[in-house]
């Protein structure tokens, strides 16, 4: 669900704050250190392919359950910059705590806790795992990660993220928008930096040779000429190596490709607007826009018109 604006400055009571959350983000179930005594100011902006919340409140755990995800279609991350103090955060028998200057990950698709004892502000993302997926591939280890944000790209991820937060009141659809997608491209950057999200199921050395080729079809997506053989050129690896890995990895290169072609192009006709759906298609690599829509059809099910029509009724309906 996307995020919608919502009046600044909203002092909001325990009950009021279960219910804004839970349209903010997902479903899950709060409970208060006082319920009496509980306030919180929560506001939020729609980044295009990004959310973005800026909230502060007394000390609180939340609980999400399977329940509240069962008949979800599509999974998130919430992505968690504390300003104040420390969160805590555990699941699927992980346990993580994140300190101010450090940002947490979360997964949408699986149950957890997250608390913090004491009044804290927060900065959130939401972001689609599918669009993560498309950058940097696979999210099933991201869930309960806390993340070092005091150097390098990291540190560029979260100064962006709170600058965005100052400014976005001033923005227009277009400059959010754009907000939104130099947000997620950071993240990206910052976690793929950590090994941590490698796949711990194939050897070290092949995994790393797995996420450097797939990496390299991820910043190439938008080359007409991208194939296994580029690939396997470019990783120095031979070309039966290669499809071994991805095989290993129950998938084949060119569906790989594929997919993550797609992902994009459904980015680009959610958001834009003036750009036509030939220019989308050319833009991620497909020279036949009929091949494209055929494509697009089956990993989606609707076609790219249905899909741009669709985003452009959710911006007309949302509140200015």
């Amino acid at each position: 669900m996307s995020l919608k604006d919502k009046a600044a400055n909203n002092r909001l009571t325990a009950n009021q704050w279960q219910t804004a959350v839970s349209d903010t983000f997902f479903p899950l179930e709060t409970t208060m250190s006082d319920d009496h005594s509980f306030a919180g100011d929560l506001n939020t902006w729609n980044l295009g392919i990004v959310g973005l919340s800026q909230m502060r409140c007394d000390g609180i755990l939340y609980r999400r359950h399977k329940r509240h995800f069962l008949d979800e279609v599509e999974s998130s991350l919430l992505i968690t910059i504390p300003r104040l103090g420390n969160v805590g955060f555990e699941q699927n028998a992980r346990q993580a705590t994140c300190s101010p200057g450090e940002f947490l990950v979360e997964r949408g698709d699986l149950p957890y806790e997250f608390w913090h004892e004491q009044t804290n502000e927060l900065l959130v993302l939401k972001v689609s795992s599918e669009s993560v997926r498309a950058r940097i591939g696979p999210t099933d280890r991201l869930g309960a990660l806390s993340f070092d944000g005091t150097e390098g790209v990291a540190n560029y991820f979260l100064d962006t993220v709170k600058t965005t937060a100052q400014h976005v009141d001033f923005l227009d659809e277009t400059a959010r928008s754009a907000a939104g997608k130099h947000i997620l491209d950071l993240l990206c950057l910052a976690i793929r930096k950590d090994d941590r999200v490698l796949d711990s199921n194939m050897s070290s050395i092949r995994a790393a040779h797995l996420h450097r080729a797939e990496q390299f079809i991820r910043n190439n997506l938008s080359n007409e000429d991208l194939s296994s053989n580029l690939v396997a050129e470019a990783c120095n690896v031979s070309l039966r190596y290669l499809q071994q890995l991805f095989l290993g990895a129950d998938k084949s290169i060119s569906g790989f490709i594929r997919e993550k072609r797609l992902v994009r192009a459904r980015e680009d006709l959610s958001v834009e607007g003036a750009t036509t759906v030939a220019e989308i298609a050319h833009r991620w690599g497909f020279s036949d826009q009929s091949q494209f829509n055929k494509a697009y059809r089956a990993q989606f099910g609707c076609t790219p018109t249905e899909t741009r029509k669709s985003a452009q009724h959710n911006q007309q309906a949302a509140p200015p």
